[in-house]
Formats: C-alpha cells, structure tokens, sequence
C-alpha cells in the first residue's frame, strides 16, 4: 500500500511539473538543439542553406582563424574584468548596504534596482553621450585646460558601461548572503583583539562567498554574451562574440556559421564558469573545514 501510494505520489509530481518542463523544453532546449544543427548545416553564398547536407567546415574554420581567436580572447578578458571591477565595487557596497538602517536601507536598495527598469539601449546610448568627442567629460578635460581623449569606441567604454549595467547582479546575491551573517559574531572577533580587517578576512569574507560566487557567474555570464553594449559603445572595430553572432546572422547571412561561434560561445561560457564555480566552492569548503 505504502508502495502504491508513493508511486500515485511520483507521478503527481511529475504532472505538476509537466507545465514548467514543457516551457523548459519549449524556450530553452529545442531552440539549443535547433541551433547546434544548424551549426551543422552547409551554406553556399549562391544557393544560401543547405538543411540536407552536413559539414563540419564552419567549426574548423572557427579553430583554424586567428581572427576569431582574437575576438573571443578579448570577449572574456572584458567579461573578466568586469567581473573584478563589479566585485570591487558591489562587495564593500552590500556591506555598507546591510548595515544601513531603515529607511535608508531601503532608500539605497531602490536606488540600487533603479538602473535595471531602463533600458540597456537607453544606458548606452546615455554613456555614448557622455563618453563621445562632444560629451560632458572631454568637455570638462577641456575647461580645466587639458585636452580631449577618444572614449568612445573603446575597451575602456565598454567596460565602464558592463560595469554599471552588471552592478546590481553582482550587489543582490552578495547582500542576500549578508543577511544570513549574525553581527555578534564581528562583535566577538573584533572583542577578542582582532582588527577589522581581519574579521573581514577571517569571518565576513568566508561566509558571504557564495554570494560572491553567484554574482560573479551571473555578471561573467551575461557580461560574454551581451550584445547592445558592445554594439553601441564598442563600434564596428572593436568586436565582440556577440556582435560577430550578429553580423554572420544579419550581414554575411551565414546562419550556419553564426550557430557554430554562438555554440562555441556556450560552451566556452559553460567551461569557465563550471571551472571558476569548482575553484570557489572547493576553498571555500576548505575555509569552512
């Protein structure tokens, strides 16, 4: 009967997560598994598609290229460093944030959401404003007598701006594990002769690592696949994957050769980030031991 009845049990669970599967399935897998063969596919400048024959030309074209290797390398060095500036930044700001006091906690978290109800386009395009030969910082650099920098359409623009769109991705998830830290426990460090960068190292630091983990997966991950930034503040010369996607999709009209550096992308995104999460976790473990 207890048997019986577990069985009527998994399948009750089964049926209550068929709708979430479905959309799983549905908006996620298909469209992956639809990707990979068209990655696959042979594609002709004359007669376009082929969906009925297979190559793998595109890919060995992708690894025997310098030119996407370049693209790629710089790809992940600008998602690196936006990743480390973002944890700079949003640790000591959660902290701060978490010691705040109502009202101001809430005041500062609103501000700190803010940025994520407009638009990605509008924030670059706000940046380019603000980084262009006829923007507000040449013309400051100008009326305090020096003389005006190309900004725009370069490295530096496009980190500044992942930077201040990756932000709130990385402050949540580090606040969020702040939450969890009971204050007396700083308390009693800092009683028993401890400085306060060591209660830092020693007491906060280790325990709101997984929050540190979840933002800098999150920021690394959608900083490597964004595409309006790059776009809009990195030019045509400064290329990006995501733009390179997009020019083999809308430009050249080579589908098939945008699914196979769009599949790289993923996969190298999977390696890293599955790399980078089994580094943290295994010291972090060990700290904890």
């Amino acid at each position: 009967m207890s048997l019986l009845a577990s069985v009527r049990q998994g399948r009750q669970g089964y049926l209550l997560s068929a709708p979430a599967l479905t959309l799983y399935l549905g908006l996620l897998v298909i469209p992956l598994m639809l990707t990979l063969l068209l990655s696959f596919n042979v594609f002709d400048y004359s007669t376009g598609i082929n969906s009925n024959a297979y190559t793998l030309d595109h890919y060995s074209s992708l690894l025997g290229d310098p030119y996407f290797y370049e693209i790629f390398l710089r790809t992940f060095w600008i998602s690196a460093l936006t990743t480390l500036l973002c944890v700079v930044i949003g640790v000591p700001e959660a902290y701060i944030l978490s010691r705040m006091g109502a009202p101001w906690r809430s005041i500062f978290l609103i501000l700190i959401l803010t940025p994520l109800l407009i638009s990605v386009v509008v924030r670059a395009f706000g940046w380019s404003l603000l980084l262009g030969a006829d923007g507000l910082v040449n013309q400051t650099l100008q009326a305090f007598g020096g003389s005006p920098m190309k900004l725009l359409y370069t490295p530096f623009a496009v980190v500044i701006a992942l930077v201040h769109v990756m932000l709130p991705f990385m402050i949540i998830p580090v606040w969020t594990s702040l939450q969890k830290l009971d204050p007396a426990a700083e308390q009693a460090a800092l009683s028993l002769g401890a400085s306060h960068l060591t209660v830092m190292r020693k007491v906060v630091l280790p325990q709101i690592m997984p929050g540190v983990l979840s933002g800098t997966l999150i920021v690394f991950g959608l900083a490597a696949s964004s595409f309006a930034i790059p776009g809009l503040l990195g030019g045509r010369r400064l290329k990006m994957v995501a733009t390179l996607i997009y020019d083999q999709y809308l430009s050249e009209l080579n589908w098939p050769m945008g699914a196979a550096i769009a599949v790289a992308l993923l996969l190298l995104n999977l390696l890293i980030m599955l790399s980078w999460n089994r580094m943290i976790e295994g010291r972090y473990k060990k700290s904890l031991g």
